[in-house]
């Protein structure tokens, strides 16, 4: 148990919980949520008479003391699983994940994934998140994208982090693989909702949410969260195009869903690729219809580490499999 105090500046917020979120020492990473757990279990005091609601009123001046309980454990399994490590400090650790490999625990995935892999590889040097010792998961891959992603070690790394996402501060640069290559001479692209072109950008601005009928997909719809993709194409092929999408908002599904939406859903996408196919005389044609998931991987990301300030970028090429299929179309 470690013990910190609090000192309530001028005009303070009317709550308690309010008012340590803006009070507290912001290098400690106590997040909102994290406050209102430590107030319901009796962990804040004024004059030692324990404040346990957060709507309790505090003045300019209060010394409020915090009893910090060490991070407990978590009830995800640690599992041994190989990981590619791009860089790894005290506060964060950047990795490149495998297509294949689901990021969080879930109903349907409850081991074999990122955090498991995780809390096996960083161990005690995770200072925990939220009061529990995990990392801090700040943006998620698709489990059959693969490419460049950070965790967070700690809570202020993890705060930092997700408010730099938040932000849109966080630089992120994908390579995919289309079905068609977007081009501005194209009417049909003229004339689609939320698309336009920037020079030789693509640049595809909609509202995301869930579709009406099936709750594992996205759609694109007016009322949904703004949600804003950038597509260059960099390269030409027969009925395909390699092409890199920057974001600027990070949705779920966001690309593969604005380049479906755009007419050019991606090679080996089986929920939003359609049942498109390469000309039989194309170059790679058999290497696409045999490509075994959507042809995404997260090249580059940069951001300002959470302590330090410096900015950061890291990238990895993309795997064997996409590769491949990249050369097979080439001819």
């Amino acid at each position: 148990m470690r013990r910190l105090t609090v000192t309530i500046g001028p005009a303070p917020p009317p709550r308690l919980d309010r008012a340590l979120a803006r009070d507290a020492p912001p290098g400690e990473g106590l997040s909102r949520s994290r406050l209102a757990r430590l107030i319901a279990e009796g962990h804040v005091r004024r004059d030692g008479t324990v404040l346990d609601s957060p709507s309790s009123r505090v003045a300019e001046g209060d010394a409020l003391t915090l009893d910090l309980p060490e991070a407990a454990p978590t009830e995800t399994r640690a599992e041994a699983i190989p990981l590619e490590v791009l860089h790894e400090d005290a506060e964060l650790i950047v990795l490149n994940k495998p297509a294949g490999m689901v990021v969080h625990p879930a109903a349907g995935s409850p081991d074999g994934t990122l955090v498991n892999a995780l809390l096996h590889h960083c161990g005690d040097s995770l200072s925990g998140i939220g009061g529990e010792r995990r990392p801090g998961i700040v943006h998620r891959l698709d489990k059959d994208t693969s490419g460049v992603l950070v965790a967070a070690k700690t809570d202020r790394a993890h705060q930092a982090l997700a408010a730099q996402f938040e932000a849109r501060s966080v630089a992120r640069r994908y390579l995919a693989v289309t079905h068609g290559i977007p081009d501005p001479a194209e009417p049909r692209l003229r004339g689609l909702p939320g698309v336009a072109w920037e020079g030789d950008c693509l640049v595809i601005r909609t509202g995301l949410a869930r579709h009406r009928s099936d709750r594992q997909r996205q759609a694109v719809t007016q009322g949904g969260r703004a949600a804003v993709t950038r597509v260059r194409v960099l390269e030409r092929f027969t009925g395909a195009g390699l092409v890199e999408c920057r974001l600027e908002t990070g949705r779920t599904h966001q690309i593969r869903v604005h380049l479906a939406h755009a007419g050019h859903g991606l090679i080996g996408d089986p929920v939003y690729g359609g049942r498109r196919r390469l000309p039989r005389h194309a170059p790679g044609a058999a290497a696409a219809e045999a490509f075994a998931r959507q042809a995404l991987h997260a090249e580059t990301l940069a951001f300002d580490h959470p302590v330090s300030g410096a900015r950061m970028a890291f990238s990895a090429p993309p795997p064997a499999d996409m590769a491949g299929l990249i050369d097979a179309l080439r001819g």
